[in-house]
């Protein structure tokens, strides 16, 4: 149902008024969300919830919609992230009339008198719209994964168990119910959510991990490679990766949903042939780089590439102790003269790290301004892409650094592990 322009134009109105309190209304709407519907305590991130980052990343995207009414495709990106994680987490259309109805209540609730019923009504109408939206694209989602004889979560079973890193594990998971069906074929870069029950809570959490592997040609397997999150940043330690780390190994089960996701290169776009890729990340953003990575080279077990991209892998870490992928990324780049690394490693080489094997850039972090801007940055190529990962503020000032050398906006890639999406400049 379309909106009227009275409609349209009190939306509008009331953005102003949702900046302001834009935080407490979804901070509002979660607390009775969740307290009267106790069966979506599985659906939402109860750490996202506990820090505060779910409200402000709802309050967020509230506030962009009620900017952006009349001028949707501009959060068109903001809508294919958002769809993406909701058909990992399996949410149904039924869930959005749930939802509808705890957020119009939680507006008048924190607004008061000055939610009048004419405002009220506005944005009744306008959610009615946006979820539509979502439910068409989802619906498109869930159509094309019912295809792959795969809808809803799948129980897999942990083959290996593998340490990356003193703080990274690999998992690598096959379908439960066996079969000689292969696994659907993802894009490089995407995740699936894996679920677990916790026993701490008395009930069932989801987190998204990346494929850390390119699609292998046989199919039988994923590889997901999780990061033990002690909390530094947020002061509460990762609930499900623990558990994984801790309590889980070869023979155990998980759940798994479909691999989804927007974050990806594709090794069969014959468009991107000769396009140089930069893989850009810091930690465990090197999880989705190395299935980027392995599928733009023929390595073992790997669909091949259909095209050949010039790559350039930068990445940045605490420790030697604590980088993850270093043996793979130096075979990779001894075996294919396209590709080239730099690694920056806060290392004084008394913990066995060798200057231009282990890392090329020692006792710093990350900094775009050492790298060759044409052998390193492909500055020199227009149509090159950069794909960037890691915590917020670390892709925020790298893409500065990248608009101020001349990069286009429309080049840049980004994946945020958590809630929401990249703020915007």
């Amino acid at each position: 149902m379309a909106l009227t322009d009275a409609q349209i134009a009190i939306v509008k109105s009331t953005a102003p008024v949702l900046k302001e309190h834009g935080n407490t209304i979804t901070t509002v709407f979660y607390n009775n969300l969740i307290s009267e519907n106790k069966g979506l305590s599985n659906v939402f991130n109860v750490t996202s919830q506990t820090t505060g980052r779910q409200p402000r990343a709802l309050a967020g995207a509230v506030l962009a919609y009620a900017t952006y009414i009349d001028d949707l495709p501009k959060l068109a990106h903001a809508v294919e992230r958002i769809a993406h994680k909701h058909v990992s987490l399996q949410v149904t259309p039924a869930q959005y009339d749930v939802v509808g109805k705890y957020l119009i209540q939680a507006i008048g609730q924190v607004l008061g008198d000055a939610a009048t019923p004419e405002i009220v009504d506005a944005w009744t109408a306008a959610y009615g719209v946006l979820a539509g939206v979502f439910i068409n694209r989802e619906g498109e989602m869930y159509k094309a994964n019912a295809a792959e004889h795969w809808v809803g979560w799948r129980k897999f079973k942990i083959t290996k168990k593998a340490a990356e890193s003193s703080n990274i594990t690999s998992f690598y998971l096959a379908p439960s119910d066996g079969g000689e069906a292969r696994l659907p074929k993802y894009l490089p870069g995407q995740y699936v959510s894996v679920q677990v029950f916790v026993p701490e809570l008395g009930y069932l959490q989801s987190r998204q991990y990346s494929m850390s592997q390119a699609p292998r040609a046989e199919g039988d397997y994923y590889r997901v490679s999780v990061k033990r999150e002690e909390g530094e940043d947020v002061g509460i330690k990762g609930l499900v990766s623990n558990l994984l780390h801790a309590n889980f190994n070869e023979g155990d089960e998980v759940e798994v949903s479909h691999p989804q996701g927007e974050f990806f290169a594709d090794p069969e776009d014959k468009t991107k042939d000769g396009v140089p890729a930069v893989l850009i990340s810091v930690s465990s953003g090197a999880t989705p780089m190395m299935s980027i990575l392995e599928s733009l080279v023929a390595t073992q077990g790997a669909v091949a590439p259909a095209i050949k991209r010039p790559v350039s892998w930068i990445h940045s870490s605490r420790s030697l102790a604590t980088q993850p992928f270093d043996e793979a990324v130096r075979h990779i780049c001894r075996d294919n003269e396209h590709v080239s690394a730099n690694i920056f490693l806060r290392t004084d080489g008394s913990d066995g790290s060798v200057d231009g094997l282990s890392y090329h850039y020692g006792d710093t972090r990350l900094d775009i301004g050492k790298l060759d801007k044409d052998r390193d940055l492909f500055l020199n190529d227009p149509r090159s892409e950069y794909f960037i990962c890691g915590p917020e503020q670390f892709m925020i000032d790298v893409r500065r650094a990248l608009l101020a050398l001349g990069v286009d906006k429309a080049r840049i890639s980004m994946e945020l592990f958590s809630t929401g999406d990249v703020a915007d400049e």
